[in-house]
């Protein structure tokens, strides 16, 4: 039972009555506000939402329209539970967004045939929507995958007050490469870098995506810097021990690769701690998620500037100051790094010099 169904209802009695029903159906969450039912969907995306019309507070509707204002949560199918049956109520939720409605008195084989209905919607849907966000050639995520995962990550990290952490990876001389080699070869080369950056990413949350050409790009949430320059580090060395042989390199005999870091957590200038007020927890502020991605194309160049087959880094602070770039440090060998850690990482590198 993979499907993570949230039930909504300010009536335990009506909770305890749908548990009961769908209990061999999926995996069963329960709030009875709103705002306990958009806390525990933030934390961990449902895949059906089982919500009552009518509550106190903040009312079914106005619970739709915040899913559907969430990046993270606007696909996720809710079925309205209501003792409502007039036409104009339920085109009012149709044009909100609802996927059905279920008439109360509820009846057990009408309930679980339609959850299992808008179940079986959501695993098609996201099988497209996965499909439409691999890159054909390498397998990874592509750019558009890249750019809405980086969004949501974002976003989270706004809500949280973590770190975050964007890595942009460029294959070095990779156009002598296809000259001397034959573009069939160099198919063969970009297929496996991308599976050494899948084996440096070592998280679920860890995202490695084909930016274009022959760069890539690596999301790590909840990651400072230390842990950003370990895995930079990490993608170095894996490359090297891929031995490509490449001749036409005026870098090394093999195809190696430069790694630009894009850094924001607590060493960061602009950083800002996490408040009680979640609106002042602010990735960044004065930022954009695409501030970050700049942050690691600079410094991902000066690295090549510097000679190439090494791993510059640059905060997000400094994005539109250069001067601000310097190799990433190399962690001493058996240091804690804290990437390989689940959950909030440690933040414990001074910063840049």
């Amino acid at each position: 039972m993979s499907d993570s169904i949230l039930l909504v209802d300010d009536d335990p009695s009506a909770i305890r009555l749908l548990s009961r029903m769908l209990a061999d159906v999926g995996n069963l969450r329960f709030a009875t506000s709103g705002e306990d039912a958009l806390r525990l969907a933030r934390e961990s995306a449902p895949d059906l939402v089982l919500l009552d019309a009518e509550m106190p507070g903040m009312s079914g509707f106005q619970i739709l329209e915040a899913l559907k204002a969430d990046p993270a949560l606007e696909d996720v199918p809710v079925i309205f539970v209501t003792s409502h049956s007039e036409p104009e109520f339920e085109l009012s939720g149709f044009e909100l967004g609802a996927a059905d409605f279920i008439a109360k008195p509820v009846h057990a084989p009408l309930v679980v045939a339609r959850v299992k209905t808008q179940l079986r919607v959501k695993r098609i849907a996201d099988e497209l929507r996965r499909i439409a966000t691999v890159d054909v050639l390498t397998g990874v995520t592509n750019r558009r995958g890249f750019d809405e995962a980086l969004e949501h990550e974002w976003r989270r990290a706004r809500r949280a007050g973590d770190p975050l952490a964007v890595l942009m990876i460029d294959v070095d001389h990779f156009k002598l490469f296809n000259d001397h080699y034959g573009h069939p070869a160099g198919d063969v080369c970009l297929r496996a870098v991308a599976q050494a950056l899948v084996g440096t990413s070592l998280r679920p949350a860890d995202l490695v995506a084909r930016y274009g050409g022959e760069e890539f790009v690596v999301l790590l949430p909840q990651t400072p810097r230390l842990g950003a320059e370990h895995v930079a580090h990490s993608i170095l060395d894996a490359v090297e021990a891929l031995t490509i042989r490449h001749e036409a390199s005026s870098t090394a005999c093999h195809v190696t690769v430069s790694v630009g870091v894009a850094c924001y957590d607590e060493a960061s200038k602009c950083w800002v701690p996490p408040s009680a007020d979640s609106r002042a927890a602010g990735l960044g502020v004065g930022h954009s998620p695409l501030d970050l991605v700049r942050a690691a194309d600079q410094a991902m160049y000066c690295a090549k500037r510097a000679g190439r087959a090494q791993a510059m880094l640059l905060d997000l602070c400094d994005v539109d100051a250069p001067q601000g770039v310097r190799a990433a440090r190399r962690p001493l060998v058996g240091h804690e790094s804290g990437h390989l850690k689940l959950g909030p990482l440690p933040r414990t590198l001074p910063p840049p010099d």
